[in-house]
């Protein structure tokens, strides 16, 4: 039996944040693995520390607590050290460079990494997948939260990294884009990739592998439509 290489491992995560008098418990002694080759959805509502674990597994937060192992190697680094090809991240405020066309945000980790030329078939192809090819010389705010999204989605996919997080990625996502939007996540997973995916969204349930459901900051395994 072939074991899938581990690429993040996370031991007693915790985070915490002052509201206030009052103490907000993010993280609570969070564990979790994400293996290559596995699409994992990350379940919960809202407030429940989704959006935190991202940024602390992607390096933006640091944990006040416990560890994170990157593909063997203690993750010490800042977020400006990750390669682009290691890991990317889709936030929920999708982060677009306003005065960049959506052609250019979505080549920016190939012209960041040097390898326009190689790359820029495919991200000639990640647009007219996601339907962006005739808006390619727009700006994001001449292009609807939907088309902007797909960009933030592209962008992210563009050097096939070994780790995508995606944080709501279907919100403004009808059914269609969804599915298209998750089989493209499924092809990145099995060409290798870990893909952990924070979703409210029902529709995205059956692509994945399995689930991570998180409450008042606590992570666990189970079914999000049971919450067992």
């Amino acid at each position: 039996m072939v074991v899938a290489e581990r690429v993040v491992v996370g031991r007693g995560l915790a985070k915490s944040y002052r509201r206030g008098a009052e103490e907000v418990h993010a993280l609570r002694d969070v564990d979790l693995e994400l293996a290559a080759g596995e699409l994992v959805a990350l379940v919960g509502p809202s407030g429940s520390g989704k959006s935190t674990l991202l940024n602390v597994l992607c390096g933006w937060e640091r944990p006040d607590g416990g560890g994170l192992d990157w593909r063997g190697e203690l993750a010490g680094r800042a977020p400006e050290q990750f390669a682009w090809a290691e890991l990317a991240l889709v936030p929920q405020a999708l982060g677009l460079l306003a005065d960049l066309t959506l052609r250019e945000n979505i080549t920016m980790p190939a012209l960041l990494t040097r390898r326009l030329d190689e790359l820029g078939p495919r991200a000639e192809h990640l647009m007219e997948l996601f339907g962006m090819a005739h808006l390619a010389g727009r700006y994001p705010r001449q292009a609807s939260l939907g088309e902007q999204q797909r960009c933030a989605v592209a962008r992210a996919l563009l050097l096939r990294p070994a780790l995508l997080l995606a944080d709501e990625p279907t919100a403004h996502q009808d059914a269609a884009w969804t599915r298209t939007l998750f089989t493209t996540f499924r092809q990145l997973a099995l060409a290798g990739s870990a893909c952990l995916i924070a979703t409210h969204d029902p529709r995205t349930w059956a692509h994945a592998d399995r689930f991570l459901l998180m409450r008042d900051g606590e992570l666990r395994a189970g079914d999000p439509e049971t919450g067992r």
